[in-house]
C-alpha cells in the first residue's frame, strides 16, 4: 500500500452496542446483541459476504461526516449533482421512567437539504459473522429478517419493494430509516425517531456540559470521552478494549487480534480517564462487574473477560477474507489463558478512588476480603514470571511493568486500608510494596542507566515510562530523567511515535507503533518538567487521528492507522496527557455550575 490509510468511519452507540458507519453512510460493522457477539453487518471484514446497510447516491458524489457538537450523533453528509443530503446515525441513549433507556436500535435518517438528490438504500444482514443469510419477509411498513437469535427488522416510510430489488429512489423530502433487534418500533415512525434524536443528542450534550475539561485540547478531550463512554457495556459494568476484531496492527502483519472484552489493564487506564473529567458512575458500575467475577474465581484471575465476565474465549479463525485481505480473522482471545500477574494491582489501584474520593457514598460491604485477596494473589506471584502486558504468547520473564502494578496495587490498598482503619491491610500492603520495589529494582541496569523490560532483559519497553508517571521514580529526580533520555534513544521515531518495543517477538520484528506509548511519553514529558516538549509531541501526535478526531492503536511510520478502532487506549493516553500538561501549567479545569 503505497498511500496513508487512514480508518474513514464514524462510530455511534448507546452503551448496548457500537456501529460503524462509513463515508458512504454504510453500516461497515455492528455487532447484535452484544458488543461481542456475531456480527449482522460484517462488510468491514468481508466487502461479499459480510452484509451491509447502505444509502448509496446515484452517480458520482462527494461526502464528508462530522458529528453533531458534543455528541454522539452522526451525519453523512453528501453533495451530488441531483442535489445534497445527510444521513443522521444515531443509538438512542436517554433517561426514560427513570431508567436509561438504550435499546438494541440504530435510527437513520435521510435529510434532503438541497434539490432532489437520488439514492438506493440496501439492507442485507448476514448472521454468524456472514456465514448465514437471513429469511426476509415484507410487512406492510416493514421488513423482517430471521435466522438469528431474535429478528432483525427494517422500519422504514420508504418503499420497501424499492430496498428490496435495490431501485433508485428520488429523495423529495426527508426519510426515516430505524433498525431494531428483537423488539421492533410499534410507535409513530416519524415522530418517535425525531422524538428520540432530539433527546439522544439533548443526553450526549448535558453528559459533556457535566464533565471536566482542561483549559487546553479541550475538542480532542471531548471527543474522545464521546468514544470512550460507547465503550462501557452498561448492563454489566465491563468495559471493552475495541469494538473491532482482526484488524491488523499493520499491512499483512498476521497479528489480528479481537479486542472485544474487558482487559482489566485497559479498564483500569480508561477509569481514570473517567475520574480525570468527573465522571464517576462508569466505575459504580465497574465495582459491580469486578465483584461477581471475584465471586466465581477462586485461584486466580485472568488478564481479560467477556462482558458478561465469561471466562472462555477461545480463539478460532473465520472463513472470511478479512480487511484489506488480512488473515486470520479471528474471533475470541487466548490471551485469556495467559499468567499476566500485573491484574491484582490494576484492580486495586482501578478500585482506589471508591475508598479515596468523599464525593462516593461507597457501601464498602465485602470489601475487606476482597483487598485481601488481592493482595494474597500480589503475594504468591511475586517472583512469578508472565506473559507480560504485551501478551507474549512464547515469552515469559519478570516484567518490570507488572513489579510495577505490584508495587502500585500494594501502596492503593494502603489508602484502603487506612479508609477502613484497617491494620493488618496496610502492614500487609506495607510488605508487599517494599518487595514489589526490591523486585523492581533487579529491572535496572546500571550500564545503561534505565531500567530494561524484565528482570535480567537487555530490551528497553515503552511501559517503563509508567514508572515516571506513576511516581515510583521521582519525576524531578536525575534517574527519571535518564532513563527517559534512554527511551527515547531506543524507541522514538522521528515522528514522535513510540516502538513498544524493538526486538523481535513471536511475529517478528514489530514494524508499527503502538499509540498509547507515544501519550505515554507525552505524560512522562510533562512528568519530568518538559512542557514545551510535552505540547509539542502531543500536537504532533494529533495529526495521526482521522477526520472525525477518532484514535486507532496503531501508526505506521507513514502516519497510517492500523490495528483495532477506535482504541480506547489511545483516547485514554489523550485525556490523561492533556490533564497533565494542564496541570504542569497551572491551567484551569472547565466543569458545569
Amino acid at each position: 500500500m503505497n498511500q496513508i490509510h487512514r480508518y474513514k468511519m464514524g462510530v455511534v452507540g448507546n452503551c448496548s452496542f457500537i456501529a460503524y458507519v462509513d463515508e458512504s453512510a454504510s453500516i461497515r460493522w455492528l455487532c447484535w446483541p452484544r458488543f461481542d457477539s456475531a456480527s449482522v453487518f460484517g462488510s468491514l471484514l468481508d466487502e461479499e459476504r459480510g452484509g451491509t446497510c447502505a444509502i448509496i447516491p446515484a452517480g458520482d458524489f462527494h461526502s464528508r461526516q462530522y458529528y453533531i457538537p458534543n455528541t454522539n450523533v452522526l451525519c453523512t453528509e453528501f453533495e451530488t449533482v441531483r442535489g445534497c443530503f445527510r444521513v443522521v446515525d444515531m443509538a438512542p441513549r436517554f433517561l426514560h421512567f427513570e431508567r436509561m433507556y438504550r435499546p438494541l436500535m440504530l435510527v437513520r435518517k435521510i435529510e434532503i437539504l438541497t434539490g432532489s438528490p437520488v439514492f438506493r438504500v440496501l439492507c442485507q444482514p448476514r448472521f454468524e459473522y456472514g456465514q448465514k443469510e437471513p429469511m426476509v419477509r415484507m410487512g406492510s411498513n416493514h421488513i423482517e429478517y430471521t435466522g438469528s437469535q431474535m429478528p432483525l427488522r427494517l422500519t422504514t416510510d420508504l418503499p420497501l419493494t424499492h430496498i428490496l430489488e435495490g431501485r433508485e429512489i428520488v429523495g423529495a423530502h426527508d426519510r426515516y430509516l430505524v433498525l431494531t433487534y428483537g423488539p421492533p418500533l410499534e410507535a409513530p415512525l416519524q415522530s418517535t425517531a425525531e422524538e428520540f434524536l432530539r433527546k439522544t443528542s439533548l443526553y450526549w450534550q448535558q453528559w459533556i456540559k457535566s464533565s471536566y475539561i482542561p483549559d487546553l485540547y479541550q475538542e480532542e478531550v471531548i471527543r474522545s470521552a464521546l468514544v470512550l463512554k460507547m465503550h462501557q457495556y452498561e448492563d454489566t459494568g465491563g468495559i471493552i478494549a475495541s469494538g473491532t476484531t482482526s484488524l491488523p496492527e499493520h499491512h499483512g502483519s498476521e497479528r489480528t487480534w479481537d479486542y472485544r472484552y474487558c482487559w482489566f489493564r485497559d479498564a483500569y487506564y480508561t477509569l481514570k480517564a473517567f475520574n480525570e473529567i468527573g465522571h464517576f458512575e462508569e466505575l459504580e458500575k465497574y465495582f459491580e462487574y469486578i465483584q461477581n467475577i471475584l465471586a466465581v474465581n477462586e485461584d486466580r484471575i485472568q488478564p481479560l473477560y467477556s462482558i458478561s465476565g465469561r471466562a472462555d474465549l477461545p480463539e478460532e479463525h473465520l472463513p472470511l477474507s478479512g480487511y484489506l485481505g488480512n488473515q486470520p480473522v479471528r474471533v475470541g482471545n487466548n490471551a485469556c489463558i495467559q499468567i499476566q500477574n500485573d491484574v491484582y494491582g490494576q484492580l486495586l489501584v482501578s478500585l482506589l478512588p471508591l475508598f479515596a474520593d468523599r464525593r462516593l457514598m461507597f457501601k464498602r460491604n465485602g470489601s475487606r476480603d476482597m483487598i485481601l485477596r488481592l493482595l494474597f494473589w500480589i503475594e504468591r506471584t511475586m517472583e512469578e514470571p508472565d506473559a507480560g502486558l504485551w501478551e507474549f504468547r512464547n515469552i515469559k520473564a519478570v516484567h518490570a511493568y507488572t513489579m510495577l502494578f505490584h508495587w502500585a496495587g500494594s501502596k492503593a490498598a494502603i489508602k484502603m486500608g487506612a479508609a477502613l482503619a484497617d491494620l493488618e491491610i496496610q502492614n500487609r500492603a506495607s510488605a508487599l510494596a517494599e518487595r514489589a520495589s526490591q523486585q523492581l529494582e533487579q529491572c535496572y541496569n546500571p550500564r545503561t542507566g534505565a531500567y530494561m523490560q524484565a528482570i535480567g532483559s537487555e530490551n528497553f519497553d515503552a511501559s517503563t515510562l509508567k514508572l515516571i508517571t506513576m511516581n515510583y521514580l521521582d519525576p524531578s529526580s536525575e534517574r527519571a530523567r535518564r532513563h527517559l533520555q534512554h527511551l527515547e534513544e531506543h524507541l522514538r521515531t522521528d515522528q514522535g511515535l513510540f516502538y513498544r518495543y524493538v526486538h523481535p517477538d513471536d511475529f517478528g520484528t514489530p514494524r508499527s507503533t503502538f499509540l498509547i506509548c507515544a501519550f505515554w511519553y507525552t505524560d512522562a514529558l510533562a512528568a519530568v518538567g518538559r512542557i514545551a516538549d510535552a505540547r509539542r509531541t502531543l500536537d504532533g501526535i494529533l495529526t495521526f487521528r482521522n477526520e472525525l478526531g477518532i484514535f486507532s492503536e496503531d501508526i505506521g511510520l507513514d502516519g497510517s492507522q492500523w490495528g483495532n478502532y477506535p482504541q480506547t487506549y489511545s483516547h485514554v493516553g489523550l485525556i490523561n496527557a492533556a490533564f497533565r500538561i494542564a496541570r504542569r501549567l497551572d491551567l484551569p479545569a472547565y466543569q458545569s455550575p
